[in-house]
């Protein structure tokens, strides 16, 4: 049977779900009390969170969920009357979005659509609606089918191990894996016009004051042994170790929850920091296997001391630059530029790599500072592999920011 009309078949039946469990509610004769507001864009929020999570993916390939669903959301919101079009909207398009990104969730999917559309009236309004969601989450999952970041396959794509040299990545202890990510710089970005467009600089010269700098930083802050590591630095180092995406999937509902703007910019916001997190993990493959730096741990056991061991261990792709850095600055630049330097009130977020901590903020910046430290004292990156990672992050995001209306609109 066509796709399509399975998928409409499935969505009449939540769509008639909805109508009767509305118009039980409505025929009843006891006396209710008057449902809470429910935030459909916080509601939907916590439903892709949730999806999300569910099953194993590479980072860039949820981060790609996100953005997809979100901005097909932000484009079907961002037309037609507000009220019950706009949360229809919204609802429909995320979850036609994910239900063909993450079939796995798509019972949970359809439970979460039934839930919104019987609370909004029927009638036209929510008809077009869910008419319009569909139509944008269509669209948009064919226009960016072959973008090279479906699959762990693609992301993960095979690159060979470089001849060992002086200042040239090899796979790093303890399990010696083959690199990986090496095929984001092969995918199509959303906005950028080519991988390298915002590419930095080399990294410090070997043997120069930077790199030794850098490197003696590391060995004696970043060690599994190390005596001069304080305890809130190990806790720094521990609670940032976690998935970038994780851990700013609460930062971004702090933002999304405090704003007082309405269901299409809201979505917006959603949308355009992963569109902008996408590219940014792009350019940051881009960067990292062009210059294919060396890790410290590599680096000081090679000239230093053979039995050296970072405090955490060091992930399987190059140093330069850090791609937990180069997440953090573009979701800075986003916020920054979206909402403003602080956030309206203080919000507190959790980390999965330290259980039972939380950290409360009340700006941007400091957990791009806090990012930048944790690496070094994980001991799996150099410092000026960190800073460049925040600037890098900071440029992608300031250039999806500016070019953001050719992606708001269906062409």
């Amino acid at each position: 049977m066509d796709r399509s009309l399975t998928t409409l078949s499935r969505r009449r039946l939540v769509v008639a779900a909805a109508g009767t469990t509305l118009a039980a509610t409505l025929g009843s004769t006891k006396a209710i009390a008057a449902p809470a507001t429910v935030d459909t864009v916080l509601e939907w929020y916590d439903v892709t969170a949730g999806a999300i999570a569910t099953g194993t993916r590479p980072q860039v390939a949820s981060s790609r969920a996100w953005a997809i669903a979100w901005l097909a959301a932000a484009r079907a919101a961002g037309t037609g009357p507000g009220g019950a079009y706009r949360d229809a909207a919204l609802a429909s398009a995320v979850h036609e979005s994910l239900s063909a990104l993450l079939p796995d969730s798509a019972s949970a999917l359809d439970a979460a659509l039934a839930t919104t559309l019987a609370r909004l009236p029927a009638g036209p309004a929510r008809d077009h609606g869910v008419a319009a969601g569909l139509a944008e989450a269509r669209a948009l999952l064919a226009s960016r089918a072959g973008d090279g970041l479906e699959t762990a396959a693609a992301v993960n794509a095979p690159f060979p191990t470089p001849a060992p040299d002086p200042g040239i990545w090899q796979p790093t202890p303890p399990a010696f894996t083959p690199a990986q990510q090496a095929g984001n710089r092969l995918a199509r970005p959303f906005l950028l016009s080519r991988a390298d467009q915002y590419r930095p600089g080399p990294p410090p010269a070997l043997g120069s004051a930077r790199y030794l700098a850098d490197l003696a930083e590391v060995r004696d802050y970043g060690g599994a042994a190390s005596t001069l590591r304080t305890q809130a630095q190990a806790d720094t180092a521990t609670f940032w170790l976690g998935s970038s995406l994780v851990l700013y999937t609460g930062v971004l509902r702090a933002a999304v929850a405090q704003s007082p703007r309405g269901t299409a910019w809201r979505a917006r916001l959603v949308a355009l920091f992963h569109v902008a997190l996408v590219d940014t993990q792009i350019a940051t493959s881009d960067a990292k296997y062009a210059y294919l730096r060396w890790r410290p741990v590599t680096a000081i056991r090679a000239t230093e001391d053979p039995a050296w061991t970072p405090f955490h261990t060091t992930p399987a792709h190059p140093d330069y630059p850090s791609g937990h850095n180069t997440y953090s600055g573009a979701a800075e630049q986003v916020l920054t530029a979206l909402i403003g330097p602080r956030s309206r009130a203080p919000f507190t977020i959790d980390s999965p790599s330290q259980p039972g901590a939380t950290r409360t903020y009340t700006s941007w910046k400091p957990l791009s500072d806090e990012n930048v430290d944790a690496r070094v004292w994980s001991g799996i990156h150099t410092r000026a592999a960190d800073e460049v990672g925040i600037r890098l992050g900071k440029a992608v995001a300031a250039h999806a920011i500016r070019n953001a209306g050719r992606l708001l609109h269906r062409s």
